[in-house]
């Protein structure tokens, strides 16, 4: 007699090979009103951390209205209903992060492509000192802790 402790088939989350570079549609049960509703979410994965044990997870990156969003996953969480793997490329890295910054340095190409285009070179130049201070903000670690003082 089988005891399941968990709602996930852990079985066939281990045989899902999740690696960087693979393009995933993650379909994640969102809790609304008493019922829940699926949400799709379809992203690079830049990172899995953890390989197969309980606590693993994956990093997905999605581009939506030229914002970039991430959302770690874990792998056998019961609110995700199911995982694709959509496509599969090849890459040399473990960890893909440097592409964070690959796309904000195409998105500042773009809007030096648009300069020479044509348009108001004032209004351009604003627009690429805002895209840069975002990239520049972004780069930069949220919390610096001091070395005396205490984390808890």
């Amino acid at each position: 007699m089988a005891i399941t402790i968990s709602p996930v088939d852990t079985e066939k989350r281990k045989a899902l090979d999740i690696r960087a570079g693979d393009t995933v549609r993650v379909t994640q049960k969102i809790p609304e009103k008493g019922k829940f509703r699926l949400q799709v979410f379809e992203g690079l994965v830049l990172a899995r951390k953890h390989g197969k044990e309980a606590g693993g997870t994956f990093t997905v990156r999605r581009v939506t209205s030229g914002v970039g969003v991430e959302k770690i996953f874990p792998l056998y969480s019961p609110m995700i209903e199911k995982i694709e793997v959509v496509k599969r490329s090849t890459v040399r890295r473990a960890k893909l992060y440097y592409i964070r910054e690959k796309v904000a340095r195409e998105a500042r190409r773009q809007l030096r492509r648009t300069r020479l285009m044509g348009g108001s070179a004032a209004a351009e130049e604003s627009l690429e000192a805002a895209a840069e201070a975002d990239v520049r903000a972004d780069s930069e670690p949220v919390a610096e802790v001091e070395a005396g003082a205490k984390t808890e």
